[in-house]
């Protein structure tokens, strides 16, 4: 690293853009990816739409 940096023609939030909305990644353990990836190509569905299926049941079903 330089000593100093010279920020003198920085301009603040050049890359912020207000719309954009952050997606957290989910690490799910291999077994619980095996699992619906199996079911999910049984069904015929990509896997994505099937986890969302089965946390937004889980979602009505419990006292969150």
């Amino acid at each position: 690293m330089q000593p100093e940096y010279d920020f003198s023609g920085a301009e603040r939030g050049k890359f912020y853009r207000e719309d954009v909305t952050f997606k957290m990644p989910i690490y799910l353990a291999d077994e619980v990816v095996e699992f619906f990836a199996k079911r999910a190509e049984a069904k015929g569905v990509e896997l994505n739409d099937l986890l969302n299926d089965v946390l937004k049941q889980d979602l009505g079903s419990s006292q969150y």
